[in-house]
């Protein structure tokens, strides 16, 4: 039973270890009640128009499922909704499409447990919470160099729409076309559009340069925790 006054967060995770930790260490905070925890898509959307939490708190990969399309499907069912991602990828290929998306703000599961708390009071507070090199990053983005003045591969990840950016994603976990097609309900042939698509924009010349890229990536972008 949430205490009177605090404020409600969901916690959305495929891991119950991690889910159980990241509750313990919530409700040790004063102000904050966990009231429930979600493993996928279908529970936290669930639980969101039942409890009606303030924050979600939520990996943007729970298991097969794309926690991107999560991020709006929350907001369509609550606009005022809160969301944080806190995820086991490199922020650098995800944070600005996940605040574009309507997110509040993005912690690696790598951060101490005090700026894990600092990012919850922040996006609660209506402020944006990204890490101090992620905002560096981005700033220096806007530039188009990095710090060494190389433009950075995200460079060209932010060139692909999201749903294209979602398909390089599963490619990079080994999905086929017809996997990938059936995951979005969505036809073989406009997954190989998407897939030409995105051959351009990163510069690919064949499929399998396309699928080695995306393997590499995707083995780069996710963090040891």
């Amino acid at each position: 039973m949430p205490r009177s006054g605090n404020i409600k967060i969901l916690i959305v995770d495929d891991h119950p270890l991690f889910r159980k930790g990241l509750s313990s260490l919530i409700e040790s905070a004063p102000g904050f009640t966990v009231l429930g925890e979600a493993a996928n898509s279908a529970e936290a959307l669930r639980l969101a128009e039942k409890e009606k939490p303030r924050l979600v708190i939520m990996e943007i990969h729970l298991g097969e499922e794309n926690g991107m399309d999560l991020i709006s499907e929350l907001k369509s069912l609550n606009p005022d909704i809160v969301i944080l991602i806190l995820s086991m990828h490199d922020e650098r290929y995800y944070s600005e499409r996940i605040l574009r998306l309507g997110a509040r703000g993005y912690v690696m599961k790598t951060a101490p447990h005090e700026t894990v708390l600092e990012a919850i009071k922040m996006v609660i507070s209506g402020k944006v919470y990204l890490s101090e090199n992620e905002r560096e990053r981005i700033f220096q983005a806007m530039t188009g160099e990095n710090a060494g003045g190389l433009k950075d591969f995200t460079a060209s990840l932010r060139k692909l729409s999201d749903r294209e950016f979602q398909v390089f994603s599963m490619i990079g976990k080994g999905f086929g076309t017809i996997e990938i097609a059936a995951k979005f309900n969505l036809s073989t042939k406009t997954i190989d559009t998407h897939k030409e698509h995105i051959k351009l924009k990163l510069h690919c010349n064949t499929s399998q340069e396309l699928r080695q890229l995306a393997i590499e990536w995707t083995n780069h972008s996710v963090t040891n925790v």
